[in-house]
């Protein structure tokens, strides 16, 4: 059971379409090269570091945020990380307000990763 399912009840439905991932279960996920990742920390954090293949779409910008966001495929599974996992997270509420259908959080953000 994810950890929204457990804040917020399993009809939630965030909890169908926000997924927190582990280290080791994001990892296996975003070694396809197919997948949309998405960095949502400020420009300069992501020139601090990110991973690999990521690209950067910054929480912060808020119109800019949507607007990038709106050239994803919405039917396609979004990942996303943050510093700690905490924008990911609002990132990833938000998301699913567009009409993402499924998106993954990093569980501890780009902290745990490293």
């Amino acid at each position: 059971m994810s950890i929204l399912n457990k804040l917020l009840g399993p009809k939630s439905d965030l909890s169908e379409k926000i997924e927190i991932l582990s280290v080791e279960e994001y990892k296996k996920a975003v070694n396809n090269n197919d997948v949309q990742l998405v960095d949502v920390r400020t420009p300069r954090e992501f020139r601090g570091g990110h991973i690999a293949r990521a690209i950067n779409i910054d929480y912060f910008q808020g119109t800019a945020f949507e607007e990038a966001f709106e050239k994803l495929d919405k039917g396609k599974p979004v990942y996303l990380y943050c510093r700690s996992g905490n924008r990911s997270l609002k990132a990833a509420r938000k998301l699913v307000s567009m009409g993402f259908e499924k998106v993954y959080d990093l569980q501890g953000g780009i902290l745990k990763w490293k």
